[in-house]
């Protein structure tokens, strides 16, 4: 199998892993809440005055059923979700994010594409393929097939464009925050790509699972051997979720609706008070005599079977591993050990074992699912909670204790015939113990990607792997670093010893200014520091992943190829003087620059202008030209004027930890403004009440561009004043 497919299949399955992880808390919820309240378990046991229908116990067990009915539901987004954080290379929070959003529109889409182009109506006739998902009302049920496809798409576009740059005036949009717009985009796409072939696809998924069932033991013993196969390499995930989830494990009307996918089908008549369907059960009934019963009696058969000498050291073992087996339906600690004594029983016997139990299962019209593993407390559960009538749950119990027998006579006989070095009957000079997956599959080279190991050398690290590094030796080392995060123009850093800040080092990286206060550093770079910021998170993630090797020396020869000022773009060289004046956004007092309480703007870093104390709350256009940036949370705005000025305005000082609250913009980026124009809303009162400065920062941000940047010297101004002149 080629290695990077392998690799990517098992990553994958890694993860589908922690949407499954919900799977037994709601189908706790819903086999207590539809079991207990169900018609039929109330009537045989007489419990109508405390668990009938309008009493206080059914109310507060429907809520049970109705959580875990809204977890199964909805799993294609949670796996939308997985797949595409777990893929991320990085910044895994943006790319979940955009997940959610491709799916939602990924879904618009076909609804959509469907009601203008399709024929719904056609496609209602095929068994399952039209429902309502998400609200979204008469669609395509793609199943958790849509979540991981776009998954998969969302996290491809975020590992290309996640670091992604643009010119300075399209900054804001560059990094991260494309991820969102590139995978709406695309998922506007992937939707109404999917309305006409989705048709075809759930077609063939259905009629491979009408295939499967049509094969009778061979379809059945196939999927319990390949199943059980597959758990040394780490792939049953990927194999057993289509026939769990989609129609591949069937389609069966229940209350009126189709249902597809064998543990959808059996909750649906879990809940529904149906008899539980043998053959959708099957996928999950197969694997109680082996969990309960059978790998317990493996391990007695190696204890029986171990050296006298080694007995009292393997009984503790044994034992607990039997009971985790019994209880959880957690296998690894036995069932890696017979892996590791010998392939040949564990494919050729326990395998095999696993594709009968499921053929005969079905024989025995047994109908116990489970949400995750096939311990007693599912058996409880979802057999014996139900009622007998519902699962033939006393049938079940029969054949595991037969079963239990066959595991033991087999595994006994194989150990002993074959010398089997199962634990127990070890080489004098080892020790006795359990065998574990991460150990097999390490000791093969399983799943172990090849790791890359670059180290630090100019060569090899591309420049902004060298800004990071310089960032990170600026801030005193990854020891130093306690957290970062960035605003609009600034990363705000939280470091263990501010005495260890190089502020000079982090100049030279092209901060425009530092700051240093106790343990708080902000190191200014503009409207760029979006990118910066996930370069350097990009950086540290590859250093403790081992893929970057930093030493003393590469460090040093690092240093020299950045160890030099910044350079400015150079004053325009004006055959004739041009004056630009700069209209007051608001109205109020006039502060300077410098006298502004946040060393950012008060040194000028971010560029000359002036400040301004509104009295009313409201932005206007203080030049004709066009909206370059609108921060998401309302609180600044870039223009750029039509002789290329651009302006910043910030309004009040710390305001984005507001994350919007009091802002209300009027305008989007790339549009077109006048002067006087209204640009934003915001309220003074809840600013301040916030305990944030109103004062707002007004300044020309690319300031090296001109010979003289002069603030105007009233003290008063209104709204449509010069406030600013650019020569």
């Amino acid at each position: 199998m080629n290695g990077k497919f392998f690799n990517l299949m098992q990553t994958l399955g890694r993860s589908f892993m922690l949407p499954i992880a919900l799977l037994p808390v709601a189908g706790l919820f819903l086999g207590i809440g539809a079991t207990i309240t169900g018609d039929a378990f109330v009537a045989q046991w007489g419990l109508e005055n405390i668990l009938g229908e309008g009493t206080i116990l059914n109310g507060i067990l429907s809520i049970l059923t109705d959580v875990g009915d809204i977890i199964f539901g909805n799993l294609a987004l949670l796996f939308a979700i997985a797949v595409s954080s777990s893929l991320a290379n990085a910044r895994k929070e943006v790319a979940a994010l955009s997940a959610v959003i491709g799916y939602l529109v990924m879904y618009q889409s076909i609804t959509s594409t469907l009601a203008n182009f399709g024929d719904i109506e056609t496609l209602k006739g095929i068994n399952g393929l039209v429902g309502s998902v998400l609200g979204f009302e008469e669609t395509l049920n793609t199943g958790v097939f849509g979540g991981i496809i776009i998954g998969l798409v969302v996290a491809y576009l975020h590992n290309k464009f996640y670091r992604v740059k643009f010119p300075d005036a399209l900054s804001f949009f560059a990094g991260t925050h494309f991820v969102p717009i590139i995978s709406t985009v695309a998922a506007l796409i992937v939707g109404a790509i999917l309305a006409f072939v989705w048709p075809f696809i759930g077609g063939g998924i259905a009629w491979l699972g009408e295939t499967i069932a049509g094969s009778g033991p061979i379809g059945g013993f196939f999927y319990g051997y390949v199943y059980r196969a597959l758990i040394p390499f780490g792939l049953h995930h990927v194999f057993y979720l289509p026939f769990w989830q989609t129609a591949m494990g069937g389609s069966i009307e229940v209350a009126g609706e189709v249902v597809n996918g064998a543990q959808n089908i059996v909750f649906a008549q879990l809940q529904n008070g149906d008899v539980i369907s043998p053959e959708a059960a099957k996928y999950f009934s197969f694997a109680f005599p082996m969990m309960l019963v059978g790998f317990p009696a493996a391990a007695l058969a190696m204890y029986h079977t171990a050296k006298p000498e080694r007995k009292d050291d393997v009984k503790g073992l044994l034992f607990s591993s039997s009971l985790t087996s019994f209880l959880t339906g957690i296998t690894e600690p036995i069932e890696f050990s017979i892996l590791f004594a010998s392939p040949v029983l564990y494919f050729g016997v326990n395998a095999v074992l696993a594709g009968l139990s499921v053929v005969i299962v079905q024989l025995l019209n047994i109908g116990v699912g489970f949400t995750f593993s096939a311990g007693f407390l599912d058996f409880f559960l979802y057999g014996m909670l139900p009622g007998n009538e519902r699962t033939n749950w006393i049938i079940l119990a029969i054949y595991s204790i037969i079963w239990g027998l066959v595991y033991y006579f087999l595994f006994r006989w194989a150990i002993t015939k074959f010398d089997l070095k199962t634990p127990g009957r070890e080489d004098d000079e080892e020790e006795t113990r359990l065998r574990s997956k991460d150990e097999y599959r390490e000791e093969h080279g399983i799943g172990q990607a090849a790791k890359t190991t670059t180290t630090s050398s100019t060569g090899e690290l591309t420049e902004d792997e060298l800004r990071s590094q310089q960032i990170l030796e600026g801030l005193g080392g990854q020891d130093n670093l306690a957290s970062f995060t960035n605003c609009a123009t600034r990363l705000r850093v939280t470091v263990e010893d501010g005495e260890q800040v190089n502020q000079a080092q982090l100049r030279r990286t092209g901060a425009a200014g530092v700051t240093v206060s106790g343990k708080s550093v902000q190191v200014i770079y503009g409207t760029q520091v979006g990118g910066i910021a996930t370069d350097l998170e990009d950086y540290i993630n590859r250093v403790n992943k081992g893929e970057i090797q930093v030493t003393e020396a590469t460090s040093k020869e690092a240093e020299v190829v950045v160890d030099e000022e910044p350079k400015a773009t150079p004053a325009k060289e004006a055959t004739e003087q041009t004056v630009e004046g700069i209209a007051s956004p608001l109205t109020g007092r006039v502060v300077a620059l410098t006298d502004v309480p946040d060393a950012a703007f008060a040194s000028e870093a971010l560029g000359k202008g002036a400040a301004i104390e509104p009295t009313i709350g409201e932005v206007v256009s203080p030049v004709n030209g066009k909206v370059v940036t609108v921060f998401p949370t309302g609180h600044a705005i870039g223009l750029q004027t039509e002789a290329g000025a651009e302006i910043l305005i910030h309004i009040g000082l710390d305001t984005v930890n507001l994350d919007g609250k009091g802002f209300n913009v009027l305008v989007d980026a790339d549009e077109e403004v006048t002067v006087g124009q209204k640009l934003v809303e915001f309220d003074i009162d809840l600013i301040k009440e916030a305990g944030y400065s109103t004062i707002t920062p007004v300044v020309v941000t690319n300031t090296a561009n001109y010979n003289n940047v002069s603030a105007s010297e009233l003290e008063t101004v209104n709204a449509g004043d010069e406030l600013i002149t650019i020569e």
